[in-house]
């Protein structure tokens, strides 16, 4: 049975994140990842994406298909170099080292240094900055609150060093799927489709919320069988 490797972003854990995959086809046996630091792994005082890329690899196997969501996609990114992977995809990750210069993504990094520094104010600010809709209550359940605080204790993914000639020199196929809602992502995209080289595929309807958007089980799925 082919395995899948799905790394949830920032905010969401493993299984909010991907509970719409599990309509998949069960000839695929997913593995949800639940990053270090979030929920229900105990907090840490910082999360680092060097630190989780050595985490993953030590889950991953030759032959696996590595699925990676926004934070979780620049983590993939990372470690996805000498593994023997089948498919790498990732979803508008922000690994904005790659577009700097880039207008949008100077306005976005500005923004992110202005950010609040209590969660559900957190919440309020970032989820409309990457494009997600959420209809916040007065008070964040223990599950989301400790999520988010995850959040704002990760290295910022900018800084993450995304090792292009490496990626681009393995023959697994690469997928970056977009939600044509943020032009600082896409402005990321545009260099890993170009320089990996990526298949693009751009599925609106969900925002940044991607595992979710109209259709994306359906492309990953052609992918993962394509590859």
């Amino acid at each position: 049975m082919e395995r899948v490797v799905l790394v949830h972003g920032s905010v969401g854990t493993g299984a909010v994140t991907w509970s719409a995959q599990a309509l998949l086809p069960a000839r695929y046996e997913l593995v949800v990842v639940e990053r270090s630091g979030y929920p229900p792994n105990p907090p840490q005082e910082r999360i680092d994406f060097d630190k989780q890329a050595g985490e993953l690899r030590e889950i991953l196997r030759p032959g696996d298909h590595l699925v990676g969501h926004s934070y979780g996609g620049v983590i993939a990114l990372l470690a996805a170099p000498g593994v023997g992977l089948r498919s790498l995809t990732v979803n508008e990750p922000p690994a904005f080292s790659l577009a700097r210069g880039d207008p949008a993504v100077e306005e976005f990094l500005a923004k992110m240094e202005q950010a609040p520094t209590e969660p559900r104010a957190y919440l309020e600010y970032f989820l409309p900055l990457v494009g997600v809709s959420m209809q916040l209550p007065d008070r964040l359940a223990p599950q989301l609150e400790a999520a988010t605080r995850a959040a704002m204790v990760e290295r910022p993914p900018h800084e993450a060093e995304i090792p292009l000639e490496q990626l681009a020199a393995e023959l697994f196929p690469k997928l970056v799927v977009t939600g044509d809602h943020n032009p600082a992502l896409d402005a990321v995209a545009d260099v890993l489709e170009r320089e990996l080289p990526a298949q693009r595929v751009v599925l609106p309807g969900a925002g940044h919320n991607l595992p979710r958007a109209p259709g994306y089980n359906n492309t990953l799925v052609r992918f993962l069988e394509a590859a």
